[in-house]
Parts: C-alpha cells; sequence; structure tokens
C-alpha cells in the first residue's frame, strides 16, 4: 500500500504462586514479627544490662563521696554528663576494691553551701523509660520503617514480598482456559515447528528409543505484536502441561544476586511440576552479550543472571520433559552462548502476516463480531499491508467503537475504513479549518498524486484520495490499493513511485506557479528510494551493479539502520548526480502526465473540493468521463 500525504512540514490476568495468603504474604508477615520481636528483645537486653550493671556497683550519695575525695579514699574514678563510677581504697568482703556510683550535683555552689552546712544530700534524675524506649528506640525505627514500606508500595513490591525479594514466578492454572493452535491465526510454519515440541512433551518416549533428545530450548524471534507469547501459550494449551511465565526484566533489581536466585527458584519449580513450559518474554533484557571486560565492581547483576541462566539449562535433562521458550525482537544483542546448541536449539522467525495470513488473523478477531453483508475482510487485509496481529486486533476494536459511536446495530465496511484511515493516518481533524486557499492546493496537490498514479504503468489502483486533515501533521493523502502481495519491487516501479510522491508538488506547480512546504514528505521519501536505487540495488548504468556503504541494521526486523560510508568523495559525487538525476526524471514524467491531461486534474480537483473524500471507483469514472469527452 502506498501512501503520500500532503503535511504542513510534509484472557484473564495470569494467577501468581504467590497469591495473597501464600509464601510472599508469609514471608511478608514473618519479616514484621521477627522485626518487631528482635526490637523487644534488644531493648530489653539494654535494660536489664544497664539495670546489672548499676547494682553491682553501690550506689552513694554525692556528699558521701565528695567526703571520700576530702578523705583520698577514691582509687579511680569515671565521670560522665549523667553519673559518677569507679573504685575505693577500701575492700569489699570478697576482697576486690569496692565499686560505687553516684549522680552528681550539677550546680556546685549548692553542693559547698550543703556540705558547709552538714547536710547529706542525693541527687536523683526521673527514670521515665517508657518515654525514653518511645522517643530513642520505638520512634526513629518506626518512622524508618514506614518510609521503608511507603517506597516498596511504590516500586509494586508489596504484594510479592519485602524489598520486592518474593517470587514472581507465574502459572496459567488448569482452570484457566486453555489457548490452543485454533486460537492462532497465521504464521502456520511456525505453528508446525512448535507441534514437534508439543508431540515431545506429550510423548517424549518417542525420541528417546531413536537415541536423539527432544530440544531444550525454543526461541521466538520476530517484530513485536506478532504473537510470539500467544504461540507459547498455545504450545502450553495443546500439550496440557502448567505455563510458567516471567519477564525478563523482572529477574533484575537493585541488589546483586536477586536475579540469579529467581532463575534457580524458577527451574526448581519446574523440575517440581514436569513435564511444563517455562516462557521467559523479552529475553533480551537479562540475555544480552556480556561485556569483554569486568563491569565497575566486578560482575553487574544481569551478567550474574545471564550465568545462571546458562547454567541452569546446562544442568536440564531433556528426559524431564521441560521446555525453554523464549521471545525477543531483538537476537542481534544476545549473547553467543545462549544461541549455542543445547540451550536454544531452535530460533523460530515469527515474522509480519502476509495477505492470506492478516484475512485469517481478521476472521479470528472478528468471529464474534456482528458484521454487515458488505463486510470485505479481504479488502481490510490488502489495505493493511506490513501490519502485524496486535495491529489487526486493533483496528476490528476501532471498528466496533466506531458503530457504537455512530448507533450502528452492527459494524459495516465503513466502519472499517474509518478504523484503517485512523489507524494509519490518526484521527480526522475536522476542527483544523483550512481557508479556501489552502484547501483548494491540499485538493489540486493530491490530485495531482492521483493522476499521476492512475497513468503510470506499474502503479497500484488508488483506493481513496482525502483531503481531510489527519493526525499532527497531514493535510490530506493518496492511498493505493496493492493488487496482489509483491515481495519484489522492479527498477521501473521504482521509477513509477518516483513519478508518483512528486506529481504533487508538479501540479502546484503547474497550477499556482509556486510551491509550498506540503511536499516535504514527499520528497524526503522520494530521496530514500532513488538513493537506495543507486547504492543498495546496483539499479545506476554510471555505478553499476556494486553496492556502496556498508549498512548495519541496530534492530532486527526494523529499526534504525547505521551506515559506514567505505567509497572516496569521487564515488561520493557520482552517487549524488545519479540520485539527482533519477529524482529529476521523475519530476520530468510528472509533469508530462499533468500537463497534458490538465483538464482531468481540474474534475479530480474540483470533486474533492465538493466532497472532500472520494474512493477508487469514483476516480476512475471521473477520469474516463473527461477522457472520453
Amino acid at each position: 500500500m502506498a501512501e503520500n500525504k500532503f503535511s504542513i512540514n510534509d484472557d484473564k490476568p495470569d494467577l501468581e504462586i504467590n497469591k495473597s495468603g501464600g509464601s510472599g504474604s508469609r514471608i511478608w508477615q514473618r519479616f514484621d514479627f521477627n522485626f518487631f520481636l528482635y526490637l523487644i528483645i534488644m531493648w530489653l537486653s539494654f535494660y536489664f544490662w544497664q539495670g546489672y550493671t548499676q547494682t553491682k556497683n553501690e550506689e552513694i550519695p554525692y556528699s558521701e563521696f565528695l567526703q571520700h575525695v576530702d578523705k583520698k579514699e577514691i582509687k579511680q574514678a569515671i565521670v560522665t554528663e549523667k553519673y559518677i563510677s569507679g573504685t575505693l581504697n577500701a575492700q569489699d568482703a570478697a576482697g576486690k576494691p569496692k565499686r560505687f556510683i553516684t549522680i552528681p550535683l550539677a550546680d556546685t555552689d549548692l553542693a559547698k553551701y550543703l556540705e558547709k552546712n552538714g547536710v547529706k544530700y542525693k541527687v536523683r534524675h526521673d527514670s521515665n523509660w517508657l518515654g525514653n524506649f518511645l522517643t530513642n528506640w520505638v520512634l526513629p525505627f518506626g518512622l524508618l520503617f514506614l518510609l521503608w514500606s511507603y517506597m516498596a508500595k511504590r516500586m509494586g513490591g508489596m504484594s510479592q514480598g519485602f524489598l520486592n525479594l518474593g517470587g514472581k514466578v507465574h502459572i496459567h492454572p488448569d482452570s484457566l482456559p486453555p489457548v490452543t493452535f485454533d486460537d492462532v491465526a497465521g504464521a502456520e510454519e511456525a505453528k508446525l515447528e512448535l507441534k514437534e515440541s508439543v508431540d515431545f512433551l506429550l510423548d517424549p518416549s518417542r525420541i528417546q528409543q531413536l537415541g536423539g533428545r527432544m530440544p531444550k530450548g525454543v526461541l521466538l524471534v520476530g517484530p513485536p505484536g506478532t504473537g510470539k507469547t500467544l504461540l507459547a501459550r498455545a504450545v502450553a494449551g495443546e500439550a496440557r502441561v502448567p505455563f510458567f511465565n516471567i519477564s525478563g526484566s523482572e529477574f533484575i533489581e537493585m541488589f546483586v544476586g536477586v536475579g540469579a536466585a529467581r532463575v534457580r527458584e524458577m527451574f526448581e519449580q519446574a523440575r517440581a511440576k514436569a513435564p511444563c513450559i517455562i516462557f521467559i518474554d523479552e529475553l533480551d533484557a537479562i540475555g544480552r552479550a556480556r561485556s569483554a571486560g569486568p563491569a565497575m565492581g566486578g560482575h553487574d547483576e544481569s551478567e550474574q543472571t545471564l550465568n545462571q541462566l546458562l547454567t541452569e539449562m546446562d544442568g536440564f535433562d531433556s528426559s524431564t520433559g521441560v521446555v525453554v521458550m523464549a521471545a525477543t525482537n531483538r537476537p542481534e544483542i544476545l549473547d553467543k552462548a545462549l544461541l549455542r546448541a543445547g540451550r536454544f536449539d531452535r530460533q523460530i522467525v515469527v515474522d509480519k502476516p502476509d495477505l492470506q495470513a492478516r484475512k485469517a488473523i481478521l476472521k479470528l478477531h472478528t468471529r464474534k463480531m456482528t458484521l454487515a453483508d458488505d463486510v470485505d475482510l479481504e479488502v481490510v487485509a490488502a489495505r493493511t499491508p506490513g501490519f502485524v496481529g496486535a495491529d489487526l486486533e486493533n483496528i476490528a476494536n476501532e471498528a466496533a467503537i466506531r458503530a457504537v459511536r455512530e448507533n450502528h446495530q452492527i459494524i459495516t465496511m465503513s466502519d472499517f475504513e474509518r478504523a484503517i484511515d485512523r489507524v494509519i493516518a490518526g484521527p480526522e481533524k475536522r476542527h483544523r479549518v483550512l481557508s479556501k486557499e489552502e484547501k483548494n492546493r491540499v485538493a489540486f496537490h493530491e490530485s495531482g498524486h492521483t493522476l499521476v498514479a492512475e497513468t503510470v504503468p506499474t502503479a497500484e489502483p488508488v483506493h481513496k484520495v482525502s483531503i481531510i486533515p489527519r493526525g499532527v501533521a497531514a493535510l490530506g493523502y493518496t492511498m493505493q490499493l496493492p493488487v496482489e502481495e509483491k515481495f519484489l519491487t522492479t527498477e521501473n516501479e521504482f521509477r513509477d513511485q518516483l513519478a508518483i510522491l512528486l506529481g504533487g508538488r508538479v501540479a502546484e506547480e503547474v497550477v499556482f506557479g509556486d510551491i509550498s512546504s506540503g511536499a516535504s514528505n514527499d520528497l524526503e521519501r522520494a530521496t530514500e528510494i532513488a538513493n537506495a536505487m543507486v547504492t543498495q540495488l546496483g539499479m545506476s548504468k554510471k555505478l553499476g551493479p556494486l553496492t556502496w556503504g556498508r549498512r548495519q541494521q541496530l534492530q532486527y526486523l526494523g529499526g534504525q539502520v547505521q551506515e559506514d560510508r567505505n567509497f572516496s568523495e569521487a564515488t561520493a559525487k557520482l552517487i549524488d548526480a545519479e540520485v539527482r538525476e533519477l529524482v529529476e526524471e521523475g519530476h520530468r514524467r510528472a509533469t508530462e502526465i499533468i500537463t497534458s491531461q490538465r483538464d482531468v486534474l481540474n474534475a479530480l480537483a474540483a470533486r474533492l473540493n465538493e466532497k472532500e473524500v472520494i474512493d477508487g471507483d469514483e476516480v476512475k469514472q471521473i477520469i474516463n468521463q473527461v477522457r472520453s469527452q
């Protein structure tokens, strides 16, 4: 599907093993009890030790202490702010120096006055042990405990155990509706390979009799939304075995060693429930290739977790009936040790669905919907090339939402058309009111794309033309519908695409005598196509069948591409000249078509100004009507 925009800048949730009242809650309850019991024991020990030391030292009045000082009967003294302790020259019954303790009087003048008048006195201080205990022990530890609990809740860890250290392995119990291969549409090749794993789980003796072993690990590779997790659940549903599901990011915590402990816990539970399936989603979170040297301060948490995973998979006995499945959309960054034989033995690509697979997926997602007779899922599938299963489910849901908004009793084809337009081009912006001049310019711009697309020999037929603003910056678009699913593009088809992309800009030049910023996206796409023809596809006569520049895709199955220049300045100038020549050729072809069929362009623009949206049949009707005159 091609699209030319005129722009301003041109099941139920998994149940946890550690449910409420389970091991995670018990760990937390034990922590509560042990924590407070520890505080009480510490306070009692401190209290009785203080009482023991005080009873061992005989308390004497402060006035008596001063008399001992005058008589030089003090052998040793320890002076603190609250008390004075020490030993006398005299001995006790055991023949050891007598120990004493006394509380001093802070007012020394008063002490001298009392002593002068022969008054014997003692100094006491209030013993508010309960207040001291609450102030010095309970309050600080209580505040720390509350703060700790609050932060644990904010991190989502209270339900799993203290500081998020509890188990996080999830299992689909038998009470949940099982997912089978019938619930997975498309990906037929992947299902065929996975059925072998199901057969091995149901009857492992079949391959053992031949001296082989069942595969230990299956790695599902593909773009996001293609159904990798659903396929793993379908394997478990077909084999009717427990399904352990954990995300790679859940292994990693701030404490070193937690991830490795969780890996051990997961495999221990799996061995106890064999035969079963372990599924690790987003494997790249823990399986990233290890660095050449150790991290700062030794191996970091992710490397320890990866090492533990490698160890556990090595220690697996394939006869136990435990299959490890994982999913990732970035296999190029995984550690090579994970991908060797004996660990993830099989790598299954779950790619974007083709036309028939998209149709099957749409049938699956609309089987519970009430559809009108005019709904053609094959047309919907043809309009959505490159869409994955999650996108198609979203389109079906958007169609149902629009039907409810329009008070339809059933979902019509127009609801699906609007849903596709919303997903591809964004929601309509009818509040964005264009001036009469801008609306007319957009109409001619889109009519230029449409006229060239209906004239060049290899173009896909126009399906819809709109001048209703959509999304952030798109003021209109021309949408083409492929007749059949294609996997190759010829040089002539690329040249025709260049002419179509430049048709909008040429229409503005011919009609208004100047250009606007609305063709910025068209120019960008045209330049990319021309550059790919010259540097990657060998479609330049001057440069020959060579590729120029080493290209490295930073993300598997889509994403950014990094290009390293490996050619001279002279070659770079030649490449620039060839790219310019291809774009200018497309510009010349578009100019010839539009100037020779100006009356058709005017008719298309007039109808767009009138209706704002016209479909492919109406486009052909207008063109044939004007050409026949």
